[in-house]
């Protein structure tokens, strides 16, 4: 069976108060953009920033095979985040990107606010999880009983890291308590969790190891702040040739007559479970869905 959700290995930041940005993000082919009101936009610019992506959004026609567009408003509670969320929903967006969430109760208020504009059904909630408290109410959050379904979790490192007051080494290992527990949530509610962004764009080889680790702790993507990295992001996690393979070679073993009926089978030398093949048969149909679509975006 085909991913049901898409695919979200490149997620790229486009700062909304920023006319060069919004233009040049009609051409990046990552899976999602997210048109940022929030932190690249001081408060003197946010008005004309949700104005300018209004116009964006409206002008730049949808194609198949598009990045998902996602739009972080600014908190709900202000005169900003009414506005910006009436904004994304006017412009038929696939996602709201809500910042700083902290508990269910933030989710549940866009929720109710997007039911009373009666928002498509399709359109879905995202969550920044970049508080203390959000780390420590991620499973609450993954699993509020929602009528917009939550889309993401989205790690915000930077603000992590200036509340703990970490001090980062190569590696990030100072952070893993705190993502821990957001990809815990995610796996338990079913829910993609994406890892935050690399600050240091002109490092190529630090980004794609931070990527690489990244898909390895089990995150689906990873959020961007440069159309360089969209390529490396997409290598990392999508599946390798290698992966592909075993996959293959796991489906065939069970595949064999002499299997019919057998748990286990023996594979070059190793013992290979059912639960293996479960997890080689969604590997291969995610290999599958990510060939369809990068059929779709070609030109």
């Amino acid at each position: 069976m085909l991913p049901v959700e898409p695919l979200l290995r490149s997620v790229l930041f486009v700062p909304a108060a920023h006319a060069r940005a919004l233009a040049k993000s009609a051409a990046i082919p990552a899976d999602a953009l997210i048109f940022d009101l929030e932190d690249s936009a001081a408060d003197e610019e946010k008005d004309a920033a949700r104005e300018s992506l209004r116009a964006h959004l409206k002008a730049v026609p949808r194609r198949a095979g598009d990045p998902l567009r996602v739009v972080r408003i600014n908190p709900l509670r202000t005169r900003h985040g009414t506005e910006d969320l009436l904004m994304a929903r006017g412009a038929r967006v696939d996602a709201i990107l809500l910042p700083k969430v902290d508990g269910p109760e933030r989710l549940r208020e866009a929720d109710g606010a997007l039911i009373e504009t009666d928002a498509p059904t399709t359109l879905r909630l995202w969550a920044m999880i970049e508080t203390a408290r959000g780390v420590a109410n991620a499973l609450a959050i993954a699993d509020a009983a929602l009528h917009y379904r939550l889309g993401a979790l989205v790690v915000g490192p930077n603000d992590l890291v200036a509340e703990a007051n970490l001090r980062l080494s190569p590696g990030r290992s100072e952070l893993m308590p705190w993502l821990g527990p957001v990809l815990i949530a995610g796996r338990a509610a079913g829910v993609p969790v994406l890892d935050g962004v690399f600050n240091d764009f002109s490092d190529a080889a630090g980004f794609a190891a931070e990527c690489h680790a990244a898909r390895d702790l089990g995150f689906s993507g990873k959020t961007l702040i440069h159309p360089a990295q969209v390529g490396a992001a997409e290598a990392a996690f999508s599946p390798s040739p290698a992966e592909i393979a075993g996959a293959q070679a796991i489906v065939a073993a069970f595949a064999d007559p002499a299997a019919a009926g057998r748990g286990v089978v023996r594979l070059d030398g190793r013992m290979v479970e059912r639960l293996h093949l479960v997890r080689a048969e969604a590997l291969l149909a995610r290999a599958h869905f990510i060939a369809i679509q990068s059929r779709e975006t070609t030109p």
